[in-house]
């Protein structure tokens, strides 16, 4: 079984017992985490869909790691003006492992 949750504005498909990395999450190393916002369920030969939320569906977790990502290198630069600006950016993550998909 499957499902597609939404946290952090963004959509993920998650199965029990894969590790996900989604937006930062409050938490410590082991909380427990709940997605509420389910927006499909799919099995082997049935989907359900939500309109826009799948009634009673929930995806449960725990949180395995907080971290932050690779960094990535903003370089902004005007020609002839001498203008040029170098930032670094490295977003914050929380794994999470699915433990159950609960329609």
């Amino acid at each position: 079984m499957y499902a597609i949750v939404e946290t952090g504005g963004k959509q993920y498909k998650t199965q029990p017992g894969e590790v996900l990395r989604v937006e930062k999450l409050t938490g410590e190393v082991g909380d427990s985490v709940t997605f509420d916002k389910v927006l499909m369920l799919g099995a082997d030969d049935e989907v359900r869909v939500g309109n826009p939320l799948v009634d009673g569906a929930r995806v449960t977790g725990r949180i395995v790691n907080q971290g932050k990502g690779r960094k990535i290198v903003v370089f902004k630069f005007k020609r002839r003006k001498h203008s040029r600006v170098r930032k670094g950016h490295r977003q914050p993550f929380t794994a999470v492992q699915i433990d159950a998909v609960e329609a």
